[in-house]
C-alpha cells in the first residue's frame, strides 16, 4: 500500500471514529449505547424484541391471577426490573410544599393527606396507610390486579363492599395481570383488564394504542358512580377527553365529589389525567407511553426486552434518544425542565389566587348580604375555577405531556377567579 493511500485510510478511520463517538447517528445521540448493545446495527427498537408464545404457568395466587413470581422463570429480566420500581420510594408532601391546597380542599380527604405517588411496588401499602377515608373497596381499583380479577369474576357489586374485607383478599401490587391478564406468554399481548374501560369506551377502545391504554386504565380521570360506586371514566371517546367536555359531562347530571361547608360549592376533585392530557397533545400521534417510560434494553446474554422499571425519559439516556428523532440535538432535559418550572410557577400563582377567592366566597356566604341566586353564580365560577386548576395540578407530568393544555387550564381558572372577584367587589 503506497503512502498516500495509507494516509487516506488512516484519516478516514479517524473521521469515522470521530463521527461515531461525537456525532452519533441520524435520529440519535452518542453511539456508545448502540455499540455496547448491537455493534454497528443501530439503536434497539421494539422490533428487536423476540416476544414469546408460551403457556401461562400455573397460578399460585388464590384467585387465579398469574403473578410476577409465577412468570419469573419465563421473563427473568422483566420481573427483575418490575421489582426495581421499589427504588422509587420518595414521597413529596404536597400539602407542605403548597400550603394553599389545605384551604382549597377544605372538607375533603386531600386536605388531610396528599403526597406524590411512589413506585408500583407500594400501591397496596400506600392505599392502606393513607389518612384519606376509604370506606368502600372501590379505592382499591387500580392498586392491585387482584381487585380487577375480583370485579371480572363477581361483577360491580365488589366496588361497594367494605374496604377492609376486600383488602384482606389482595395479594399483589400492580403486576403482570394488570396489563396482560394471564396472557403475558401470548407474544406480549396487552389486555384491558379493568371492565370500566371497555364499558366507557366501547368500540372506541380500538382507537387508542394498546401500549397507551394499558397505562391509561389507571392513569386517568375517573369518578365513582352513584348507583353502585363503580369506577367509571367521564367520556366515551378520545375527542371527549378534554377538560371542558369532562366538566360538561359532570354538569349534565349534577355530579360532585363533595359540598364544601364554608362556601356551599359542589366541588369536583380531579384525579390524575395523564392519559387524557397526553392523547390531547401532539405527541400521541407518534408515541405511546412505553416509548417514553419503558426503555428497550439488552441483557448480557443478548435478550432484548422492555424494561419494566418505569422512569422519566429525562432520567434515561436510551429514552432521551427517541426525542432526537424530531428534536435533533436539542437539550431535551433543559427544554422539558424549563416547561415544568414555568407550569409549576403558574400553578402556585393561580393556586394562591384560588385560595383567596375561596375565602372571599366563604365570607360572602357567612355575612348573608348576597341573594341565593348571586351566591349560586359565584359557586358556579368557583366549581369551574377549581376544576381547571386541579386538572392541571394533579396531572403528574407538570406540563411535559401537553404544556399548551396545562397553561390553558390555568389561564381558564384564573379568568373564572377574576370574574368572580369582580362580582364580589360590586
Amino acid at each position: 500500500m503506497n503512502k498516500n493511500l495509507l494516509r487516506w485510510v488512516v484519516t478516514a478511520v479517524i473521521l469515522i471514529a470521530a463521527v461515531v463517538l461525537l456525532g452519533g447517528v441520524a435520529g440519535g445521540r452518542s453511539l456508545m449505547y448502540h455499540l455496547k448493545n448491537r455493534g454497528d446495527l443501530g439503536p434497539l427498537t421494539r422490533e428487536d424484541i423476540e416476544y414469546l408464545s408460551v403457556e401461562a404457568p400455573e397460578a399460585t395466587s388464590r384467585d387465579g391471577t398469574v403473578n410476577a413470581a409465577d412468570w419469573a422463570s419465563v421473563y427473568p429480566y422483566i420481573t427483575l426490573t418490575m421489582g426495581d420500581n421499589a427504588k422509587n420510594s420518595y414521597v413529596t408532601d404536597y400539602l407542605e410544599e403548597d400550603p394553599y391546597l389545605v384551604n382549597i380542599y377544605e372538607g375533603y380527604g386531600f386536605a388531610k393527606d396528599y403526597g406524590s405517588a411512589r413506585g408500583h411496588e407500594y400501591t397496596l401499602q400506600d392505599v392502606h396507610d393513607t389518612q384519606r377515608p376509604h370506606p368502600k373497596a372501590n379505592c382499591l381499583t387500580c392498586k392491585t390486579p387482584n381487585f380487577a380479577k375480583l370485579v371480572n369474576d363477581q361483577g360491580v357489586g365488589v366496588y361497594s363492599m367494605p374496604f377492609e374485607e376486600v383488602e384482606a383478599l389482595m395479594e399483589e401490587n400492580i403486576s403482570c395481570y394488570t396489563c396482560h391478564a394471564n396472557a403475558a406468554g401470548d407474544a406480549g399481548k396487552l389486555v384491558v383488564t379493568h371492565s370500566y374501560v371497555n364499558k366507557a369506551l366501547g368500540d372506541n377502545v380500538n382507537a387508542i394504542d394498546p401500549a397507551t391504554l394499558s397505562c391509561g386504565q389507571c392513569h386517568i380521570e375517573y369518578y365513582f358512580t352513584r348507583e353502585d360506586s363503580e369506577t367509571m371514566m367521564p367520556y366515551h371517546d378520545v375527542a371527549s377527553m378534554d377538560p371542558e367536555a369532562i366538566l360538561a359531562y359532570y354538569d349534565s347530571f349534577d355530579f360532585y365529589d363533595w359540598v364544601q361547608e364554608s362556601t356551599g360549592t359542589k366541588l369536583l376533585k380531579a384525579q390524575h389525567p395523564e392519559t387524557e392530557t397526553f392523547l390531547q397533545g401532539k405527541h400521541a400521534a407518534l408515541l405511546n407511553c412505553a416509548d417514553c417510560h419503558m426503555p428497550v434494553e439488552m441483557a448480557d446474554d443478548g435478550t432484548v426486552y422492555h424494561s419494566h422499571l418505569l422512569v422519566s425519559p429525562l432520567e434515561n439516556e436510551t429514552l432521551l434518544s427517541n426525542c432526537a428523532t424530531c428534536h435533533g440535538d436539542t437539550d431535551m432535559v433543559k427544554l422539558v425542565r424549563g416547561i415544568q418550572e414555568r407550569v409549576t410557577a403558574r400553578e402556585t400563582e393561580v393556586g394562591n389566587e384560588l385560595s383567596d377567592f375561596k375565602d372571599a366566597l366563604a365570607a360572602a356566604v357567612a355575612d348573608g348580604t348576597r341573594t341565593e341566586a348571586e351566591l349560586e353564580d359565584l359557586r358556579k365560577l368557583h366549581r369551574e375555577a377549581q376544576w381547571y386548576f386541579d386538572y392541571c395540578y394533579v396531572e403528574n407530568s407538570e406540563g411535559a405531556h401537553n404544556s399548551d393544555l396545562a397553561m390553558r387550564c390555568l389561564d381558564t381558572s384564573e379568568a373564572k377567579i377574576n370574574e368572580a372577584m369582580e362580582m364580589l367587589s360590586m
